[in-house]
């Protein structure tokens, strides 16, 4: 780029610098941010700088003059601050569905949103070591797919896999693609999932995204129980995204599990009490393994008073389970 055309990027430059290499501890006087700007061919004088920093302020960065042992400007707030961009980062590190290339890409990206100083302090934060993480790296592009899919509201084809011992991917139905109505996606024990209302199977079920591939939007409308789809409510039936006959359960529930109850059903739930150490709760609930799986965890401490199939069910597991040892 020639010198001239970088005169005309001279405020851009000043301002890049300043929210590379300034923040509070770290400040930069005039002369040094002229300094900084003639490293990429751009000459100005203090005047100049002066003008620009006022412009850049107007504009709205909080660029602060400290006046003191160590003066000199620097940015003062951001667009993130970095406890918020340590969360962040913890987020996107502790992700099982994101690939580690992309991960990498992901931190690298949220290091240019602060000065390079704190960048360095994110890098220290957020190292985790043999973290397990997604093999498929197209998640990101069939999540972009899956959510233009809701907002114009058509079907979708796509086809899902599992992985053999080999490690090998391996397409249910023999490849056949599967033709959904998308209803929602959400974030569960740590996967992204889909959420669909199947024609074929006139109920609604849902995928690991993960597992999905070649994801295109077809002509057809979704089918309307799709549109109608209320993520909060089907949230407290679920466990562990296993989907199951549903069922209205009434549980008598030791008061030491209130918070549990609280953490997968939300405040909202009618928590009855009764006697001095129990509570009683009504929900409707997906019968799955998970959902037995949960029960079981709590021992004594959680009784299923209807209704008696679900009982029976898990009596008969319970002794199946016994007898196996």
């Amino acid at each position: 780029m020639s010198k001239t055309a970088n005169q005309k990027l001279r405020i851009l430059y000043l301002m890049q610098i300043l929210l590379d290499h300034t923040d509070n501890a770290h400040k930069l006087k005039v002369n040094e941010l002229m300094t900084r700007l003639n490293d990429v061919g751009i000459t100005a004088d203090r005047k100049t700088i002066y003008d620009d920093i006022e412009a850049l302020r107007q504009f709205g960065v909080d660029i602060v003059m400290k006046k003191d042992m160590a003066y000199g400007y620097y940015v003062a707030t951001r667009d993130f601050e970095l406890p918020e961009l340590k969360l962040l980062a913890d987020a996107v590190q502790s992700s099982k569905f994101i690939t580690e290339r992309k991960t990498r890409e992901l931190i690298k990206k949220l290091e240019g949103l602060m000065s390079k100083y704190d960048a360095g302090k994110l890098r220290r934060q957020i190292y985790v070591r043999n973290r397990v993480k997604s093999m498929n790296e197209s998640i990101y592009y069939s999540v972009d797919t899956l959510h233009e899919a809701i907002y114009e509201n058509k079907k979708i084809s796509f086809k899902y896999s599992d992985y053999d011992v080999h490690k090998n991917r391996v397409f249910r139905r023999d490849g056949e693609p599967y033709i959904v109505s998308p209803a929602a996606l959400t974030w569960s024990e740590e996967k992204y999932y889909l959420i669909a209302y199947s024609d074929e199977r006139d109920s609604t079920i849902h995928f690991r995204v993960d597992k999905m591939s070649k994801v295109k939007i077809l002509d057809e409308v979704r089918a309307r129980k799709a549109t109608y789809f209320k993520l909060a409510e089907y949230s407290k039936k679920v466990f562990g995204m296993f989907g199951g006959e549903e069922a209205n359960v009434r549980l008598r529930i030791n008061n030491k599990l209130i918070g549990g109850v609280i953490d997968h059903f939300g405040k909202d739930i009618i928590m009855i009490p009764d006697g001095d150490t129990h509570f009683t709760i009504q929900v409707s609930i997906a019968l799955s393994p998970i959902f037995y799986g949960w029960l079981f965890q709590f021992g004594d401490l959680c009784e299923v008073l209807e209704p008696q199939s679900l009982k029976d069910d898990l009596k008969e597991r319970a002794e199946a389970f016994i007898a196996s040892l």
